[in-house]
């Protein structure tokens, strides 16, 4: 008898055990991205308010995520959309797309008229609350890029430096010589980052990726070094030796973010879809240049510097975010 009920408890073990295994193995298998992204939500699309999030069927993931830098300070409730990158992700090939939109680009706010994209942000977090702020400046860049965006997501300077310094520095290369002019930090003021790799922890990179006054191409100078940061970011998140360190990460990611609609599932799935990431061979990175004018700002109500761009350039570079 008391065998038997040895037996028993032995069986009741290798079962909790098996059906363990198998919710792993489910799991794991969901978060495969051929499984997981075969649906995306559309948070800003053309002609679409940005204010509602629909779900549209896809066999194939691909989709378009939107990187938002806010200068939104701690403790503060307002912030302007500082800088956006536009990823689009094609799982099948394992190819990212990237473009920089420049802070200053001229678009048209429903209700409001002309301003700058930068500001868009701004007068919806001040006029509707944060998630409206955040969906406005989403479905902006959705109108004028005339693509959807599925996912999005936010962070300010505090936010980037604290994930930087979660994943222990990161080695990030530095194109030109960087005068830091405007630095967060009052000791760092005029110091001069050398062209080249250095290792960064994050107060520094949050440093040279703010600075664009001593930058020869100003915004655009300072899109190249943001490239940069994102590009060392990657490749130490999801480099072998911390790709198992991935789940922890993502679950600190609430604080280093704004705001964002991807899941921890679509974090961990995004991630272990571009493990071993080489951005020499998976990343292609645009800019969209244009005309820099002092033209009216229907919002402030005066004049000021704004970046215009032309129709047939962006359809050209959005050809390849469809």
């Amino acid at each position: 008898m008391k065998n038997r009920n040895w037996r028993i408890i032995g069986f009741s073990i290798l079962s909790i055990f098996v059906i363990g295994i198998a919710a792993i193995g489910y799991e794991y298998y969901q978060l495969q991205p051929k499984n997981h992204f075969s649906t995306v939500p559309v948070v800003g699309a053309k002609n679409t308010s940005g204010t509602t999030t629909k779900t549209v069927e896809d066999k194939t993931p691909v989709f378009n995520v939107l990187l938002i830098g806010s200068d939104q300070r701690q403790g503060q409730k307002l912030g302007h959309t500082d800088s956006m990158i536009l990823v689009h992700v094609d799982l099948n090939k394992h190819k990212y797309q990237a473009v920089s939109i420049p802070r200053d680009t001229r678009v048209h706010l429903d209700g409001y008229g002309y301003t700058k994209l930068t500001s868009v942000q701004y007068i919806k977090q001040a006029t509707q609350g944060t998630q409206k702020g955040v969906e406005a400046a989403v479905a902006a860049v959705s109108e004028f890029m005339g693509v959807p965006i599925n996912y999005y997501m936010e962070t300010n300077y505090s936010g980037f430096q604290s994930m930087v310094d979660a994943l222990g520095g990161i080695e990030m290369n530095v194109p030109f010589d960087v005068t830091l002019t405007h630095p967060w930090y009052e000791e760092n003021k005029n110091k001069v980052i050398k062209a080249g790799s250095h290792s960064f922890d994050g107060k520094m990179v949050t440093e040279v990726v703010h600075e664009r006054y001593s930058l020869k191409n100003g915004e655009y100078g300072r899109q190249q070094l943001q490239e940069e940061a994102l590009k060392g970011i990657a490749k130490t998140a999801l480099s072998p030796s911390k790709i198992t360190k991935l789940p922890a990460l993502v679950k600190t990611i609430p604080q280093f973010v704004l705001a964002t609609n991807m899941t921890t599932s679509d974090m961990l799935s995004l991630g272990l879809s571009a493990k071993d990431f080489d951005p020499k061979t998976q990343l292609t990175y645009q800019q969209i240049r244009g005309e820099g004018k002092k033209l009216h700002d229907d919002i402030l109500k005066a004049n000021n510097y704004q970046i215009v761009i032309s129709p047939e350039q962006v359809k050209a570079i959005a050809v390849n975010f469809q």
